[in-house]
């Protein structure tokens, strides 16, 4: 893609989610939302691949679909309260469309269905994009609007998501359908502590990004898009693949890794506010996560290819590839537990 081009692009991706970020009014966030839904379909459409070209129409429609919901609920409330403030959603209806759209938009069970076929249509990098940058508009919106939603209504969303993340990746053999799952179980972990603790809900989105991140840049580094080729990638790059297992790990929330510091949060918050068979629930639907993070750490170091070779291994090409980001989220994504203490007096 054309450099100018992609800058315009990226620009536009900021400037959308900015704009959203600064908004108390609702037709401002849409105008926000639309320019960030409109700034991504031409990259995740540049290869001019049958599947991106797919998965781009199917983001189009469903992102298409939550706008118009969000615009109609906002003239709903402003037609039943005269105002377009945000802060100002008195009305339940307009209040249950609007996180109805949200979810939509993010990703969360059950309008999650979307996001897996999507995200396997698309390249390593625009996958990135949509499973952290494209959260972050929505998910302000979520904050900004929780008093006024019904807080069965977000625990529902909260519970489900995280119980089809684990589930819906059980039986996936495609890694970019695992991270959308893995997306899926990380909205719902977000979502449920939201109306208790709203700064677990961003402790918890940022080390979502950090790990995802590390994740996707792992797989674009070694160019793996099935569990298959994981079994290539340890005679290649052996410090990259134990990077790689133990972030999958973090994502997992296995201590003593980062990943482990917002379940542990968000767990104990829900026992402190009188919810012990939630926080078991949530625990135990972490174990399904937990589970396909295993298996794919099991096929990166614990197998070998099938074709092995017959003469020695070729030395390695050095890579050309950028490899600043990589290493920065890996390490944020491996060995911020022991700042835990400091984090929880900061939030």
């Amino acid at each position: 893609m054309n450099p100018y081009v992609l800058t315009a692009l990226l620009s536009s991706l900021g400037l959308g989610t900015t704009l959203t970020f600064a908004s108390s009014h609702w037709l401002l966030a849409w105008m926000g939302l639309e320019i960030n839904t409109l700034a991504i379909i031409p990259l995740m459409a540049q290869h001019h691949h049958p599947r991106a070209v797919e998965a781009t129409t199917k983001y189009f429609l469903t992102q298409a679909a939550a706008a118009a919901m969000i615009l109609f609920a906002s003239t709903t409330n402003a037609w039943l309260t005269g105002g377009w403030d945000m802060n100002d959603m008195s009305s339940p209806i307009a209040s249950a469309m609007v996180i109805a759209a949200l979810a939509l938009k993010i990703g969360l069970a059950p309008m999650h269905l979307w996001m897996p076929e999507v995200l396997q249509g698309l390249d390593l990098l625009t996958g990135l994009i949509l499973s952290t940058w494209q959260k972050l508009a929505p998910l302000a919106l979520i904050v900004q609007t929780a008093q006024a939603i019904d807080p069965l209504l977000l625990t529902t969303l909260g519970l489900m998501s995280t119980l089809v993340g684990g589930w819906g990746g059980l039986n996936q053999t495609q890694l970019r359908k695992i991270l959308a799952y893995s997306s899926i179980a990380h909205m719902g972990w977000m979502i449920i502590v939201l109306q208790y603790a709203p700064q677990l809900t961003l402790l918890a989105l940022l080390m979502y990004i950090f790990m995802t991140s590390s994740a996707f840049l792992t797989l674009k580094a070694s160019s793996s898009t099935k569990i298959g080729t994981l079994a290539t990638i340890w005679s290649k790059s052996p410090i990259l693949t134990t990077a790689a297992a133990l972030v999958l790990l973090s994502l997992g929330g296995l201590p003593p890794l980062t990943g482990f510091m917002p379940k542990w949060l968000i767990l104990q918050e829900l026992a402190k506010q009188g919810l012990p068979l939630l926080a078991t629930v949530m625990a135990l639907a972490a174990l399904l996560s937990l589970y396909f993070y295993l298996r794919l750490c099991y096929a990166m170091t614990l197998t070998i290819s099938p074709h092995t070779n017959t003469f020695i291994t070729p030395w390695r090409v050095q890579t050309t590839q950028f490899s600043f980001p990589l290493a920065l989220s890996t390490v944020v994504a491996l060995g911020l537990l022991p700042m835990a203490p400091a984090i929880v007096m900061l939030v």
